[in-house]
C-alpha cells in the first residue's frame, strides 16, 4: 500500500484495515480507541481553530498531545489510568502511521517516546463472605427484574467474569451438563470455560426456563430484551447495594463496581487456598503477574503468614553495648 499522508485517509484505514480487519480487535476496543479520536479531535478544533478533516499528521505533535493528555486531567477530571489508555490508543495508530508515512518519522518518535504516566495503585476492592450474602439476600426475587439480577449477581460472584464477558453471554454459551459452565470470549479473543457451582448452575438452569432459550438472545437482557448496558448494570448494583446496606453497615465504607465483583471472585477462590497460576486461567489474565494483586489485597493470608513466622523477641529498654573485650573476642 502507498504511503498515506492524508491525516483522515489514514485514521480511517487504523481502523477499518488495522484494528478491524487484521487485528480483529474486540468492539469495546474499537469503541475505546474511536473515543479517544473523537476527544483528541474536540481539542484540536478549541485549540487550532480547523475541523478534524483539516488536521494534518503535523498538527499531531507530542506537544500538542501532551497537551491533550494534560487537559484530560485538569479539565475534564480523568484519572492518571484514563489518561494512559488514550496516550496507549494514540500510539498503536502512531505505529501504524510509521509505515504509511515515513516522512514524519522524526514526529511519530517523539510522540511514540512519550512515557506513561505513574500513579499510586490502590489495592483491590472486593467482598467478603458475609457482604456476598447480604447483597444477594437484598435481591427481590419476586419480580422479573430480581430474578434476572440476582443471576447477574450470582454469577459474577462465582465466575469472576469481566463487564462485557457477563453481559454479552447469550443461551449457548451456558452448559448445565454433567459439568456445568459458562463460555465466553474474554480479551484478546480467547475462549474459556468457566466452571459453575451447584447453586449458581440451579439460579441460571431456573433462570433459562423462565426466559426461553429461543425468545431472548441475551442470558441477562435489559427490559427491552438487548445487552444490559454498563451504566445499566451499575445501576443494579448501587440498588441492591443500599438495600444490603441496612443488613450489612460495612457497605457504607466502600464503592462497589461491577469489576469489585469480579475481584471478590478472585479472592474467594485465594482464600480457599485455589494456587495463583489457576486463578490467572480462571479469569482470563494474560500473565500471571497481573493476578498477583490479590496476594497484596489478601490481608488474611498475610496474618496467616504473620502466625507462622516466629516472632522477634523485642524488650523494651535502651540499647546498651556489650563489653568491649567481649564484643572483640565474639568477632574473631
Amino acid at each position: 500500500m502507498p504511503a498515506v499522508a492524508d491525516l483522515p485517509a489514514l485514521l480511517e484505514a487504523f481502523f477499518t484495515q488495522r484494528l478491524i480487519a487484521q487485528r480483529r480487535a474486540s468492539p469495546h476496543t474499537v469503541a475505546s480507541y474511536r473515543d479517544t479520536f473523537r476527544l483528541l479531535f474536540q481539542f484540536a478544533e478549541e485549540r487550532l481553530k480547523r475541523p478534524p478533516s483539516q488536521l494534518t499528521l503535523g498538527d499531531l505533535n507530542a506537544p500538542f498531545l501532551s497537551a491533550f493528555l494534560d487537559n484530560l486531567e485538569s479539565a475534564r477530571g480523568n484519572q492518571v489510568r484514563s489518561r494512559n489508555l488514550r496516550l496507549t490508543a494514540i500510539r498503536s495508530f502512531f505505529r501504524y502511521a510509521a509505515l504509511e508515512a515515513p516522512q514524519y518519522s522524526a514526529l511519530i518518535q517523539r510522540v511514540l517516546s512519550m512515557p506513561q504516566k505513574r500513579y499510586t495503585r490502590r489495592q483491590v476492592g472486593f467482598l467478603d463472605r458475609a457482604e456476598i450474602e447480604a447483597l444477594l439476600s437484598a435481591v427481590d426475587p419476586s419480580t422479573w427484574g430480581g430474578r434476572r439480577d440476582r443471576a447477574l449477581l450470582l454469577t459474577a460472584m462465582q465466575t469472576g467474569l469481566r463487564l462485557s464477558e457477563l453481559t454479552g453471554l447469550r443461551h449457548q454459551d451456558v452448559s448445565l451438563g454433567a459439568v456445568a459452565h459458562v463460555r465466553c470470549l474474554g480479551k484478546g479473543r480467547r475462549e474459556r470455560d468457566t466452571p459453575l457451582t451447584r447453586p449458581t448452575a440451579k439460579v441460571l438452569g431456573a433462570w433459562i426456563k423462565e426466559q426461553g432459550r429461543s425468545e431472548a438472545p441475551f442470558l441477562l437482557p435489559s427490559r427491552s430484551g438487548g445487552q444490559m448496558s454498563a451504566d445499566a448494570v451499575q445501576d443494579l448494583v448501587d440498588k441492591h447495594v443500599v438495600a444490603a446496606e441496612k443488613r450489612c453497615p460495612s457497605f457504607a465504607r466502600k464503592r462497589v463496581s461491577p469489576h469489585v465483583l469480579r475481584h471478590s471472585a478472585a479472592m474467594e477462590l485465594m482464600q480457599a487456598g485455589v494456587d495463583l497460576s489457576m486463578i490467572a486461567l480462571w479469569l482470563g489474565h494474560s500473565s500471571i503477574e497481573t493476578t498477583q494483586m490479590y496476594l497484596e489485597a489478601n490481608l488474611a493470608l498475610k496474618e496467616e503468614t504473620l502466625a507462622k513466622a516466629k516472632p522477634i523477641d523485642a524488650k523494651p529498654g535502651r540499647f546498651k553495648p556489650g563489653d568491649r573485650l567481649l564484643n572483640f573476642l565474639k568477632s574473631l
